[in-house]
């Protein structure tokens, strides 16, 4: 019997289960939408209530109570969307729950129809090399979503080492006019978080913890360990401890201050260095060439021309 009926067959089974499982999700999520109706209503009334009595509701938060979290939390979730990618996501300044779900949809979407779209596209006639097609479309697209927080992450990264010097400075000023350090960083979170658009959003997410009752060395945990930086985990180490024993904090920030400079200059240096080096190879490939033609082009031609003279 020829294989390529037996791969479609199988294609069909696999799209039947497929819709089968999608179709029992579907159910069990109505089941729990239906039976969960009663206690929503209730909790929102009583949401409304209090942010009648508050102020203006937070948007994103109502958004993600209305998303179906809990997805996230089994086994298949935890598999999508690893503790790896959650870190990728929240260093990326991105809604934690909304992310996640948008990269657990992205994930099961992108790994059944890439693999669909190579089939009919590259597959040849006789259906030979589909399974290695369609395993390599799956990875692409399984893989696919994680690359791209990656490359954002590092971004992220690189942007807050430009803004730590400037956030050592600011709050060397602060404290200079004479500012605690509680006060100094909520006006730094509050008038310059649009000079310092990562650092300034994450001290804005450390003062909120801080005033819901977290102590300070918590409410900056997050900041110290999050985006993997060293200066930055030092910086708020000495926060941390100016603000449980107290005492002056101007000269150690200059120091720091100071040191992160030199490392900055340094770090410069070495790129200038690996870029003469990648230049060197760029000039072998395009300059050499053309050195040699206006170099020893008149004298090929001169001994073309005498070679030729001599066989007249």
């Amino acid at each position: 019997m020829n294989s390529h009926p037996l791969t479609l067959w199988s294609l069909a089974l696999l799209a039947a289960g497929l819709l089968l499982a999608a179709g029992l999700l579907i159910g069990a999520e109505v089941r729990r939408a239906r039976s969960g109706r009663v206690l929503g209503r209730a909790l929102r009334r009583t949401a409304d209530d209090v942010a009648a009595a508050e102020g203006a509701p937070d948007a994103a938060g109502a958004n993600a109570r209305d998303l179906p979290v809990h997805w996230l939390q089994t086994r298949a979730g935890r598999l999508l969307v690893a503790d790896e990618d959650r870190r990728l996501i929240d260093q990326c300044g991105l809604p934690s729950a909304q992310a996640q779900l948008v990269l657990l949809v992205l994930r099961v979407v992108l790994g059944l129809l890439l693999p669909l779209l190579a089939w009919l596209l590259f597959v040849p006639a006789n259906g030979r090399g589909g399974v290695t097609y369609a395993a390599c479309a799956a990875a692409i697209g399984f893989m696919g979503p994680k690359w791209v927080l990656r490359r954002m992450a590092a971004a992220r990264r690189e942007r807050i080492a430009q803004e730590l010097p400037l956030f050592v400075d600011l709050l060397r000023l602060l404290q200079g006019v004479g500012l605690s350090l509680d006060q100094s960083l909520q006006v730094m979170a509050d008038d310059f978080s649009h000079v310092m658009r990562v650092l300034g959003g994450e001290l804005t997410i450390a003062n909120r913890q801080y005033a819901q009752g977290r102590t300070r060395e918590h409410s900056l945990q997050r900041l110290a360990t999050l985006h993997d930086n060293e200066h930055l985990a030092g910086l708020v180490a000495l926060l941390v401890q100016v603000d449980r024993h107290g005492g002056a904090v101007q000269e150690p920030l200059q120091q720091y201050s100071d040191r992160l400079r030199e490392h900055r200059r340094s770090e410069l240096k070495g790129r200038i260095g690996k870029i003469t080096v990648k230049m060197t190879g760029v000039m072998v490939t395009t300059l050499l060439p053309a050195l040699v033609i206006v170099t020893a082009g008149p004298g090929f031609i001169a001994v073309l021309r005498s070679l030729g003279a001599m066989s007249k």
